[in-house]
């Protein structure tokens, strides 16, 4: 990634965390409500945890490991939004962007993992 990606994907991955936190304050105090916004806490703020460790990766296997745990948690987030809406704990409306966010998050990792892969399997490993 150039630099200016790696600031963009930090800066939207940590915009993300902070809309899944404002969504968990908003979610109704239901045992439903409660047990799945924590799920989505802790998978949606992990998406730009995994990114930032990428960063700072010494190898592009590691760099790769962390994206790809990135997209874990991102695949995860997803499910917990589909369990929101489809059990009727929040509007589908509400969800919308977040769901496209994450959805563009998750294209964006795809195709880095994709170009690390393809660059260290060309032999050049990073310093």
């Amino acid at each position: 990634m150039m630099s200016d990606e790696k600031t963009c994907i930090l800066q939207r991955t940590k915009l993300f965390a902070l809309r899944i936190i404002r969504l968990y304050g908003a979610l109704p105090r239901t045992t439903g409500g409660q047990v799945i916004g924590k799920q989505l806490l802790r998978s949606g703020t992990s998406v730009g945890a995994h990114v930032r460790e990428g960063k700072r990766s010494r190898s592009y296997a590691e760099m790769i490991s962390k994206t790809e745990g990135a997209m874990q948690e991102l695949e995860e987030s997803i499910y917990w939004f589909e369990l929101l809406e489809e059990s009727g704990i929040v509007q589908p409306e509400r969800l919308a962007d977040l769901k496209k966010e994450a959805n563009e998050l998750m294209a964006i990792l795809v195709t880095s993992t994709r170009t690390l892969k393809s660059r260290s399997t060309k032999g050049s490993g990073k310093s």
